[in-house]
Order: C-alpha cells, then sequence, then structure tokens
C-alpha cells in the first residue's frame, strides 16, 4: 500500500481550500450576488458589463422618449386645434360669400375670422416645458409675431430626431414656417388675413373671397399633411418605447440571472463545506497528537 508522505501537507490545503470556499459562499449568501470581482468569473463579469451597459442605454431611451412624447402629444394636439380652427373659418367665409347677408353681418364675419386669425397664431407659438415646438431650433424665442396684420417667423428650418437604439431615427418637430407660412397658397396667415380683408368692408367681391376661401382650403390641407408627420412619429415612438421596454425586461432578468446568487443552493452547499472543514480540522488535530500516528490507524 502506498502512503502519500505528504498527507498533512494535503489536508492543511484541503483545509485551507475550504476555509476560503466557505468564505466566498458565505459572501455570496449575505450579498445576494454571485459575482463580486472580476476575478472570481471574469466571463461572467465582462457579460454583467455588456448587459448593464445595454440596460442604461435602454433606460436613456426611455427617459428622452417620455419627453419628446410629451412634446410630440402637444404639437399633435395644437395642429388639431388649428384644424378645427381653419375648418371653421371656412365654413364662415363660404357663409359670408353666399350673397344674402347684410353689410354688418358680413363685417361680423371678419371679425370672427379675425379672432380664429389670434388665435392660430397664438397655437402657433405653443411651447411645451418652456420650449416653443413650432421654432425650428430656436426654441427659446416665440416663433411668430404680428405687425401690420403680417405674421413673421423668427424661428428656424432645423429639424430634430430621436434615435433610436437600433438606429433607426424618429422626427420630433416641424418648422413654423413649414406648417403656416409653407409658400404661395399653403400660407395659413397669408388666407385668414386675406379674407379678413374681403369681408371687413360689409362688401363682397365674390371671386375673389371665392379664390381665397379655397386657398385657406388648400391650406387647410396642407397643415393636415404636416400634422401626419406628427402622427406617424407618435406611433413609431409608442412602438419604439414598448419594444425597449420589453428589452430592457429581458435583460434585466438576464443580468439578475447572472449576477444573482441561487440563496437556497449556496446556504446548501456552505452547511456541506462547513461539513468537510470540521471533518478536516478533527482528523488534523488527531494526526497532530504526539500519540496518534497515521500509521497506527491503518
Amino acid at each position: 500500500m502506498r502512503v502519500d508522505p505528504f498527507y498533512v501537507s494535503s489536508l492543511v490545503d484541503a483545509l485551507n481550500q475550504t476555509q476560503v470556499n466557505a468564505q466566498n459562499l458565505s459572501q455570496q449568501l449575505s450579498s445576494g450576488a454571485k459575482i463580486a470581482s472580476l476575478s472570481e468569473d471574469p466571463a461572467g463579469a465582462g457579460q454583467n458589463v455588456l448587459l448593464l451597459s445595454q440596460i442604461q442605454q435602454d433606460d436613456s431611451f426611455t427617459q428622452s422618449s417620455n419627453l419628446v412624447t410629451g412634446q410630440l402629444q402637444v404639437a399633435d394636439s395644437a395642429l388639431g386645434s388649428v384644424v378645427s380652427q381653419l375648418t371653421q373659418a371656412i365654413s364662415l367665409a363660404t357663409s359670408a360669400n353666399n350673397g344674402t347677408m347684410s353689410a354688418s353681418n358680413v363685417k361680423s364675419i371678419a371679425n370672427q375670422i379675425s379672432g380664429i386669425l389670434s388665435e392660430v397664431q397664438s397655437l402657433a407659438n405653443t411651447s411645451y416645458q418652456g420650449r416653443y415646438i413650432f421654432a425650428g431650433g430656436q426654441t427659446a424665442t416665440a416663433p411668430f409675431s404680428t405687425s401690420n396684420a403680417v405674421t413673421g417667423y423668427s424661428g428656424d428650418g432645423n429639424i430634430n430626431f430621436l434615435e433610436l437604439p437600433n438606429g433607426q431615427k424618429i422626427q420630433l418637430n416641424i418648422p413654423g414656417d413649414q406648417v403656416f407660412l409653407g409658400s404661395g397658397t399653403n400660407s395659413v396667415f397669408g388666407a385668414l388675413n386675406a379674407l379678413v380683408a374681403d369681408f371687413s368692408s360689409g362688401t363682397v367681391n365674390e371671386n375673389q373671397a371665392a379664390a381665397d376661401t379655397g386657398a385657406l382650403n388648400t391650406a387647410l390641407n396642407y397643415v393636415s399633411q404636416q400634422r401626419v408627420t406628427i402622427d406617424n412619429s407618435l406611433t413609431q415612438l409608442t412602438s419604439a418605447a414598448s419594444a425597449v421596454s420589453s428589452e430592457q425586461t429581458q435583460l434585466t432578468a438576464a443580468q439578475s440571472t447572472l449576477v444573482q446568487a441561487d440563496l437556497p443552493t449556496i446556504a446548501t452547499q456552505l452547511s456541506l463545506n462547513q461539513t468537510q472543514q470540521s471533518a478536516l480540522e478533527s482528523v488534523i488535530a488527531e494526526l497532530a497528537s504526539p500519540s496518534n500516528s497515521l500509521f497506527n490507524k491503518m
């Protein structure tokens, strides 16, 4: 029978290892984490870093999307109100141009359309959290001002985008000059001002009024098209936010599985380790006694 001449040293090494294992298991049990340092599991720790990075990226997108969703909703609501105001103005202009109204009634319609013009100008200066949403990139200043019935634009043509985690971009705004000034017959303010002028005297030039009413109808259709862009962005953003939320849930679950300790299993392992440690200590203590030797026990 072969006897290991270094059996005591081997037993001591085994005892040391059980003590290290007990320390690691105890730490996992108290912290709830099975990866405390890179040295314990370099591959697992590296994977954890990647998962945390992706989770943080998704969280950043979620915060941004919450902010811009509110902005888009306010823009959509404002444009919806503009559409309603312009529809009312077209109805009023059509009534004033039917040739049956008195001069005073025609003047009253001019006043009503003038009120609609003021309301649309106010909607064009809509702000969200202190930023003007139709000012392009110049969001700190109200984009529209009126002087001598001419509405001026002080914003710019910048269009902002939100980049999704997959690289896709969503348009977040439409510059106010594009929405309300357009070009030619697309100008909301131009058409409204023209109709106010058509009816202010109480005497109606039917051909001119009909042409200006047609121009306002064209401007209304143009605003509706711009609103579709905002609606599409809202739909895309809602879909992207839902996808990112689902991904966050999956990544968080994966990260938890990777780093969180299985506490019942760890407790069982620790108990077995402690039993092994006690047995090794007992054997070493007995072998260390002068009255005992390994050969006497064979």
